[in-house]
């Protein structure tokens, strides 16, 4: 069973489409006469798909090296593309496992809230603004006490920075934000707030 037809860059084999399971039913079924039911057969394509991904996590994905690294290594029989979702899906689980902060966006990547938000408003969203976004209530209450804490902290580095860069031509918005979220947050907590596109290519001037 070639790895394009059951994809690994989904979160669990409840969230792979029913279409990629028919049709890798439907392969088996010209290869072999079986006498078992579809659903049996389906149960086992996803025990096999499970223990598939098992394996791969251990031989690529616990390497001690950087994401841009394991992006570039794609085990054979995958596309590059389901590789990438998947390495990404990966380091999104470890990083809600490591998560400090209560948000509002459960097992949705901060990434695809910034996408969203930004086909939404039309203006691009950044880091500082992502924060914000994913850790208010629906009345726009901050969702915790400490996330209310985080906020006035961010608010106030922004205006100390923001002061710094009207009299400073050379500083970059962008890297404002960046800077504001890692003096805060840290520079682990604060990888989540990276929209998708930023996520391998955020360098800072020092």
């Amino acid at each position: 069973m070639k790895c394009q037809s059951l994809p690994i860059n989904y979160e669990s084999w409840h969230h792979m489409p029913d279409s990629n399971k028919n049709q890798a039913l439907n392969t088996i079924k010209e290869r072999f006469a079986l006498e078992v039911s579809d659903n049996y057969v389906k149960k086992a394509l996803g025990k096999k798909w499970r223990d598939h991904k098992s394996t791969l996590k251990k031989e690529y994905f616990k390497k001690n090296i950087s994401l841009e690294e394991k992006l570039r290594t794609v085990p054979p029989g995958m596309l590059r593309y389901q590789w990438e979702d998947a390495d990404r899906e990966h380091v999104g689980t470890t990083s809600r496992q490591k998560q400090k902060f209560t948000h509002t966006v459960g097992s949705k990547s901060f990434a695809c809230v910034a996408e969203d938000e930004e086909q939404f408003s039309g203006q691009k969203v950044g880091r500082f603004q992502l924060f914000d976004i994913t850790h208010r209530k629906k009345d726009r209450s901050p969702m915790t006490i400490k996330a209310a804490e985080i906020m006035e902290k961010l608010k106030d580095k922004k205006a100390e920075y923001e002061v710094i860069a009207s009299s400073d031509s050379s500083i970059n918005l962008d890297d404002i934000d960046n800077r504001i979220i890692i003096e805060v947050l840290g520079p682990e907590s604060s990888q989540q707030y990276m929209p998708l596109g930023s996520q391998l290519k955020l360098k800072f001037r020092g």
